[in-house]
């Protein structure tokens, strides 16, 4: 049997999805949350492996398990081992053909900045921080060279082990809420630290350090030595995949939902 579930959590203390030996990971909980329940070793697969510091609204995961249980019993166990900042939402049987990963249509992140002179006492963890106001106008105008097929060398990390560079983003918003400036960026896939790489660039943008047309220079020359920052990952959010619909994957509103910012 092959279920999917979907859950949200905090990354502020942990050392991104994929499990390591020695440092607290999303996937090692999880996997041994599961493996306590069916009494064996599960290995679980997500749609986005997100590094460290890096929050989820809903990412998705399935696994594999000759064990029957019931779903309830999967997604209440597993809630009452896992820690409170990482939550199942729900889980659900899945046809044996579906991967996590490999089935999805595109993935979505959001990136939050406060953008105002005085950081905030409340969210520290949670957005990064710019006190020069922002022109979201030219932001949205540099925007649009990123939207469609590209080669995205110019935007991945050094460490990025992707054997192509070409990606498709299909949708980049950039607009306001109270002090906060939120960019929304979904593609088919993404290169290591790609959205945090855009984020940065755009915001050099933003603070008139360079015009609209240089994002464009940036995409086009191809060179992973960037000359624009890497903003921090405490204010990235994985917010959504996309999968055929044939899969019946759920479209749950998420609890931020119901919060303008999110």
């Amino acid at each position: 049997m092959k279920f999917v579930f979907g859950l949200e959590y905090d990354g502020s203390i942990y050392f991104g999805w994929q499990k390591q030996r020695l440092n607290l990971t999303i996937q090692g909980y999880l996997e041994q949350a599961l493996s306590k329940i069916a009494d064996y070793k599960i290995d679980i697969v997500c749609a986005g492996r997100t590094d460290r510091g890096v929050h989820a609204i809903m990412q998705i995961a399935h696994f594999s398990t000759h064990v029957v249980r019931h779903t309830t019993i999967w997604l209440n166990g597993m809630n009452a081992l896992l820690p409170s900042d990482i939550t199942v939402l729900w889980l659900q049987e899945i046809s044996s053909d579906f991967n996590a990963r490999f089935s999805a249509l595109s993935r979505s992140y959001r990136y939050l900045i406060l953008n105002r002179e005085k950081r905030s006492s409340f969210l520290t963890n949670y957005y990064f921080h710019v006190r020069h106001i922002l022109d979201i106008k030219n932001m949205k105008i540099s925007s649009k060279w990123l939207i469609g097929q590209h080669d995205f060398t110019s935007f991945r990390s050094s460490g990025c082990q992707s054997f192509s560079p070409r990606r498709i983003i299909l949708s980049l918003k950039i607009y306001r809420v109270c002090d906060f400036v939120v960019i929304d960026i979904t593609a088919n896939s993404f290169l290591y630290h790609m959205v945090r790489n855009i984020v940065g660039c755009l915001i050099s943008v933003g603070l008139s350090k360079h015009k609209p047309i240089w994002v464009k220079q940036v995409l086009c020359s191809k060179n992973i030595n960037k000359k624009y920052s890497t903003v921090p990952s405490k204010g990235l959010y994985f917010l959504s995949v996309t999968y055929p619909k044939h899969y019946g994957i759920p479209i749950k509103p998420h609890l931020f939902k119901y919060i303008d910012l999110f």
